[in-house]
């Protein structure tokens, strides 16, 4: 059965068309995953469904009896009752509910006051009430709602603060639980994984992957996406198309289907061609039965349904981070290194070493100081016990979750002009032009940018900043599918050391090397994960993390053998062995690719940028960079 349809949708905001056309229906049951470029139209999609906006085209129909939720990325928390508890707001997500309990305690106080004759009509009112209140979940509904709180990240201590207290990423997760003890029908969420820690995650996919109605999810996150959804939908030029399976199927099928359907195009462009270039020939020989071979294949084209040329893929960001001169071995090290904020000890004697060219992420719960870490090894805060260092020549550059090294007042051109006194106004702009920043938005204030345009603009100052290390704090957080998956094979192609936070798995999965899970009370503060295989590290990082409970968990600690120390030593040496392997396999990929972009760029450079002269100087600075890289790629696979 159908639970939500659309038909035929089209949104314009003036001259803006959002939207056009967009059919599609979702089954009861069905769980579908909604992507698609920052401003592409996901959010609009679903406030049309939700009855939000109006469409200037088209109708929304949902199943008659069905209940619909919406979770918004960004609602008004000024619409919420501020002097309430969160516990409190949770109850009244069942009004139902909470009318039974004040009907049964209405006949459990007349009872006290009824006469001889009143009292078996009462009683018998009062066994249905409380009857019906059982059965429809009055005996659980206050217990589900604060395991909801619980386990979407709050503590117990929280439950009874007010809702005028919270912050933004508070109240969105306190939404989420409300929505989700009420269990509609067909269960809409924008962007759900925002704030929430990993913990949290997990339990909010095992959540959905057990949930029997209807989903539709709007997520950057690939890695929840595929584990909650089984089917995709991609909004794309305001179109919207529907793929079977999860987002890591569905990105298979989309660039099957664009390979195949460029390759109808160009053999049907062939064969137009071919006809043509009979016609012309056939007309040249001037005789008789030729205007009938003429005429036949004219009316060959004619009949010919035409392959629309098809779209490239959508324009992503171009990211090459630009490495500083050779650091020594030891990047970064802490020793005993403690923060407290608020009377609240954040990190407490974390102790660490990181080496030249790790790819090191750091978990742990919100709140558990990540973010102060970066900050502590930037510089930007000092410690208030122990120290951490970097090593000789260390040129950090630093990523903040915030945006907030960016000036309010400035343009996106101006912010970058004062970040590169010396660099021309071609190099900006051709930087900026590489995160999708064009000509209209260089006089964009950046007070009205979007979280996506800001994390695009702080990327374009980065990648000018030649440095040996990056620091990054979420970096994908802001950041749609292509945007990110462009960051995380720049980091890939990267040959200094990379120190991170994400909650983004996907990212994690790819990127890590190694993981530090930030524990106070451990011994050095952390538990410390190596990896063995970097292509699936987050999977790595469960299932050393399993074992290592398991070992705790199990018969008391030994003391280890000579034997065992070396057999781990072992282990060490050959899982280094592989990642040196790996790094050459992705350096090897890296030179096919930038030898077709180079080939595409010299072909462009005498074709149709031979009379663009501004076109001409970017390519011709791009290819500088291209066989500077190849020739660093080259010496390392040589």
């Amino acid at each position: 059965m159908i639970a939500i349809q659309a038909s035929s949708l089209s949104l314009s905001f003036g001259d803006t068309v959002i939207l056009k056309d967009v059919t599609f229906a979702a089954q009861d049951g069905e769980h579908i995953g909604i992507v698609g470029t920052n401003g592409a139209g996901k959010t609009s999609l679903f406030r049309l469904l939700s009855g939000a906006y109006t469409p200037d085209s088209g109708t929304v129909s949902l199943q008659k009896g069905h209940t619909l939720g919406v979770l918004e990325q960004n609602a008004d928390l000024t619409a919420l009752p501020g002097d309430m508890t969160m516990e409190q707001y949770m109850i009244t997500a069942f009004p139902a509910l909470l009318a039974l309990e004040e009907q049964i305690e209405a006949v459990t106080h007349a009872l006290t006051v009824a006469s001889a004759a009143e009292i078996e009509t009462l009683s018998a009112r009062l066994a249905a009430l409380n009857q019906r209140f059982a059965d429809e979940g009055g005996l659980e509904f206050r217990s589900r709602a604060r395991g909801m709180l619980l386990r979407l990240g709050f503590t117990e201590a929280q439950l009874t603060q007010t809702i005028s207290t919270l912050s933004g990423g508070q109240y969105t997760r306190l939404a989420l639980a409300r929505l989700l003890a009420t269990e509609p029908d067909v269960l809409m969420l924008d962007e759900p994984t925002n704030h929430l820690d990993l913990d949290a995650l997990a339990w909010l996919e095992g959540f959905l992957a057990g949930y029997k109605k209807t989903v539709l999810i709007i997520s950057h996150d690939r890695y929840f996406l595929d584990r909650t959804t089984e089917k995709t939908m991609q909004i794309q030029d305001g179109t919207a198309k529907l793929f079977h399976g999860n987002y890591s199927a569905a990105k298979l099928q989309m660039e099957a289907e664009r390979a195949s359907l460029e390759k109808r195009y160009k053999e049907q462009q062939k064969e137009i061609e071919r006809i043509r270039k009979n016609i012309e020939f056939q007309r040249r020989c001037n005789r008789e039965h030729n205007f009938v071979t003429i005429r036949s294949k004219e009316k060959q084209l004619a009949r010919m349904e035409k392959i629309e040329k098809p779209k490239g893929p959508e324009k992503e960001i171009r990211v090459r981070f630009l490495s500083e001169s050779e650091s020594t071995g030891h990047v970064i090290e802490a020793r005993d290194l403690s923060f407290s904020y608020g009377g609240k000890a954040l990190i407490e004697n974390l102790s660490f070493l990181i080496e030249k060219g790790e790819r090191v992420l750091f978990l742990g719960p919100n709140g558990s100081g990540k973010s102060t870490l970066m900050k502590l090894i930037n510089g930007l805060i000092v410690p208030q016990g122990g120290c951490v260092e970097c090593g000789y020549n260390i040129k950090i550059g630093y990523y903040d979750q915030e945006n907030r090294g960016l000036s309010e007042s400035n343009t996106v051109f101006s912010e970058m002009r004062e970040s590169y006194p010396l660099l021309t106004d071609l190099e900006l702009r051709s930087a900026l032009a590489l995160f999708l920043f064009g000509a209209e938005d260089m006089d964009k204030s950046v007070r009205v940018l979007s979280g996506g345009e800001r994390a695009r603009l702080t990327l374009a100052k980065l990648i000018l900043k030649k440095v040996n290390l990056l620091v990054m704090d979420e970096p994908t957080n802001h950041l749609d599918i292509g945007s990110a998956e462009a960051l995380e094979n720049a980091l890939l192609a990267f040959d200094g050391t990379v120190v991170a936070v994400s909650h983004d798995r996907y990212f994690i999965n790819r990127i890590a090397t190694r993981i530090v899970e930030l524990a106070p009370g451990t011994d050095r503060g952390m538990l410390d994960y190596r990896l063995e295989e970097y292509d699936d590290a987050y999977t790595e990082y469960l299932r050393l993390k399993e074992k290592k409970e398991s070992l705790t968990r199990s018969a008391a600690p030994t003391e280890a053998s000579a034997g065992k120390e070396e057999y781990e030593q072992k282990k060490r040496e050959a899982a280094k062995k592989r990642g040196e392997q790996k790094k050459l396999e992705r350096a090897a990929e890296r030179v096919t690719v930038l030898e077709k972009e180079l080939e595409a760029l010299e072909e462009e450079l005498f074709g149709e940028a031979a009379s663009d002269y501004v076109r001409a100087a970017e390519i011709d600075r791009r290819k500088g960079e291209i066989e500077e890289e190849l020739l660093s790629l080259y010496e390392l696979l040589m």
